[in-house]
C-alpha cells in the first residue's frame, strides 16, 4: 500500500508525525516536502503534516495518532 507524508523542512509537527508512523509500524512511505512547490503549498501549506493514501486519496491531517493511522491503512480500496 502506498502512503505519502506531506511535510516541510524543519517542522516540529512533522517530526512528531514520523514518530507516530514509527509507533504504528508503517513499513514504508514516501516523504514529499512541500517547500517551494506552489501547488503543494496551496493545497497543504496550513495542514502539514498530512498522511495520504495513494489508493483512493484518503488523507489524514495532523494531529493524528497510531489508531488513526491504522484506520487509514485499513480502509478498503476504492471500487
Amino acid at each position: 500500500m502506498g502512503l505519502i507524508l506531506y511535510q516541510r523542512d524543519d517542522c516540529h509537527l512533522c517530526d512528531l508525525a514520523l514518530e507516530v508512523l514509527a509507533a504504528a509500524r508503517v513499513p514504508e512511505f514516501d516523504s514529499v516536502f512541500i517547500d517551494g512547490d506552489e501547488r503543494l503549498e496551496e493545497r497543504y501549506g496550513a495542514r502539514v503534516p498530512v498522511l495520504r493514501r495513494t489508493a483512493g486519496g484518503a488523507e489524514l491531517d495532523w494531529p493524528f495518532d497510531v489508531d488513526g493511522v491504522r484506520r487509514l491503512l485499513a480502509l478498503p480500496p476504492p471500487g
